[in-house]
């Protein structure tokens, strides 16, 4: 796939009107509908302020939680428009739907260095649908089309790719980051190149450790799904989680690996509890896993073997956590894998999803290159799948 496309800076934005997918899909408070991280909004700032000190008025779009295509009041973006408008320093006009009388009337009195926010966009059900008569209103508002939203560049919806169609498309400056970063990583890494994978499941990673066995010098398993490997060689893993319709899988990669000459990395001890709780207390078991206990964090060992081969890379992914970190006592595999990657001195990309968290919560997410900014675009992205709001996008 080709990563090289055309940016906000590689288009003349005077005097257009440019329909911008942002990804204001920000967390709030359940009872009171209070945004509780301006994250999101605050990532999309760079664009926004370029756009509209380059003369352009921008119509700016997201989704918001899952309507489903329902009018939600509770999904409404209208406490997103209220919040830009306070970190932009001026008035964001937000309109009551997304492609009725009201949007239309505003996006087309919209001068040059105004922006606006639309309703949210999965309150019609024809945006995930990816319809065609959708895209078209959508894009009939604007000049040309400006993708910032990479959470959700891996689905082809009406404002993430189906607007292509219709208008010239352009990276934004947030897009064009994970594009350059994540590309280079993939196609041109600073060798070594070392995966760090973790998560619950085998499953979920089949198609990111098949590809980046072909990129990889090393490839890291922590998580759950370390234990379907294990369990594949033989070892006891007691009730910790397996798959067991992965089982040939997990032992056709092990060899592939040695086939390739890759480096293939399993927990050697870990922190095991006889349950699944935040109260559990900590076993350390080296080999087998007793029947009655169950596997939740890598244990020292194993932090101290990766944090050995970590060291002197040039390039670090790591998508996936090395334990339970949600609970204190099985944080530490994941708090050692941050630490060694804040201290590698490599180019060190975290997926998003629980890696991200994992890595602002612990307190390393100001020393490592690059945290991503989608969950599941940059778990396909590391799959080597075409991203549909990336490949409608002009390529350079």
């Amino acid at each position: 796939m080709n990563y090289n496309k055309k940016t906000i800076y590689d288009v003349d934005v005077k005097g257009k009107k440019v329909l911008l997918r942002c990804d204001f899909n920000v967390p709030q408070n359940k009872e009171t509908g209070e945004i509780t991280s301006n994250k999101r909004i605050v990532a999309a700032l760079p664009t926004i302020r370029y756009l509209l000190d380059n003369g352009a008025a921008v119509i700016a779009c997201s989704h918001l939680g899952k309507p489903k295509g329902e009018w939600k009041t509770k999904l409404t973006l209208a406490p997103v428009a209220k919040r830009l408008s306070e970190l932009l320093g001026q008035e964001v006009i937000f309109a009551s739907d997304i492609i009725g009388e009201d949007a239309q009337a505003k996006a087309a009195a919209l001068q040059p260095g105004q922006i606006m926010l639309l309703e949210n966009l999965r309150f019609d059900i024809r945006e995930e649908k990816n319809g065609a008569d959708f895209a078209k209103a959508l894009a009939d508002m604007a000049d040309l089309f400006v993708s910032d939203a990479f959470g959700t560049v891996h689905r082809a919806h009406a404002s993430t790719a189906g607007v292509a169609a219709y208008l010239p498309a352009y990276s934004g400056l947030l897009v064009d980051k994970e594009l350059s970063i994540m590309g280079k990583a993939l196609d041109d890494p600073k060798r070594p190149f070392v995966a760090v994978l973790g998560g619950a499941k085998v499953s979920d990673k089949i198609a990111v450790i098949n590809n980046l066995l072909e990129k990889a010098d090393t490839i890291i398993i922590g998580g759950g799904m370390a234990y379907t490997f294990l369990k594949a060689q033989g070892m006891g893993i007691g009730k910790s989680l397996l798959e067991e319709d992965r089982l040939d899988y997990a032992l056709e990669m092990i060899r592939k690996a040695a086939d390739r000459g890759v480096n293939f990395l399993l927990p050697v001890d870990h922190l095991c509890a006889a349950e699944f709780s935040a109260d559990a207390e900590p076993v350390l078991v080296e080999g087998d896993i007793p029947e009655n206990l169950m596997g939740m964090d890598i244990g020292p060992k194993t932090a101290a073997l990766y944090a050995e081969a970590v060291k002197g890379a040039g390039t670090i992914v790591w998508n996936g956590p090395m334990g339970v970190f949600e609970f204190d006592a099985f944080a530490g595999g994941t708090k050692a894998m941050a630490k060694a990657l804040a201290e590698s001195g490599a180019v060190t990309i975290v997926g998003g999803g629980d890696s991200a968290s994992a890595v602002e919560k612990l307190g390393f997410a100001d020393q490592v290159t690059h945290i991503s900014t989608g969950g599941g675009a940059s778990l396909e992205f590391l799959e080597g799948k075409e991203l549909p709001g990336v490949a409608c996008l002009l390529d350079r």
